[in-house]
């Protein structure tokens, strides 16, 4: 075998590698900050300027983000999720809803099938919770609250591939439920007949009472966005990074 000296762009790939196992494997979970460069260049073995080369690329491809005088954070999970969070950073307020009511009506109905007993007590507990937070008119714990149950019904799919899309749904998804906690304030809308269906592993049930949900936040939203624009569609929003 004739060996040949490690080309560098190989090295830096080497590394890029190695930083997206950390985050796709949640050792640096999103909103983290990861190791300062000293310390990346100690751990991985290589020079300075293959870990700045990492990190730049990483960044352009949306899995990172450098904060001038801060440090680095984790951004995304993946290409994909940077990708998506991009596309929903400048996405419409109805548009999110309704990708989120599609995406929640086929969690809920799977999380009836497969959900377990430690699934069925974090959707209890995140239930309890939001009721708590409602009854308290304390919107930003709602706003929370909320997302945590419709997170904890999305993992009791077990399905890997929808639960990472959810997550990654995630900053759109907190704005979209705090502008709809505003509009509903004085009218929540009960999420217990999804707990109970998805306990009772009844699938049908459990989508219809989430297509409900969404359904009603879906058409207040639109009486509102139209209330405000004389007819003229929804405002655009920013989701938080």
């Amino acid at each position: 075998m004739t060996l040949r000296t490690a080309r560098r762009s190989s090295l830096v790939d080497q590394v890029i590698d190695q930083l997206r196992e950390e985050i796709a494997t949640g050792v640096w979970p999103v909103g983290a900050k990861i190791p300062p460069e000293p310390a990346l260049t100690r751990s991985l073995g290589v020079g300075r300027n293959t870990v700045r080369e990492a990190i730049r690329a990483l960044t352009h491809a949306g899995l990172l983000e450098c904060r001038q005088g801060d440090g680095t954070y984790v951004r995304a999970t993946s290409e994909l999720s940077g990708a998506v969070r991009r596309r929903l950073a400048t996405a419409e307020l109805i548009e999110i809803l309704e990708v989120r009511r599609g995406l929640e009506v086929e969690a809920a109905r799977l999380a009836a099938a497969r959900r377990t007993d430690n699934d069925i007590e974090a959707i209890d507990a995140a239930l309890k919770r939001r009721e708590v937070a409602h009854a308290a008119a304390d919107h930003g714990e709602y706003v929370e609250a909320d997302l945590a149950f419709h997170t904890a019904v999305v993992e009791a799919t077990h399905n890997r591939v929808l639960t990472d899309l959810y997550h990654d749904f995630g900053s759109a998804l907190r704005a979209s439920i705090g502008t709809a906690g505003i509009l509903l304030r004085h009218a929540d809308i009960p999420h217990g007949p999804i707990a109970a269906a998805i306990k009772a592993g009844d699938a049908e049930a459990a989508a219809e009472a989430t297509h409900a949900c969404l359904g009603e936040i879906l058409r207040s939203t639109e009486e509102h966005a139209l209330d405000r624009s004389d007819g003229a569609g929804a405002a655009e929003i920013s989701a938080p990074a």
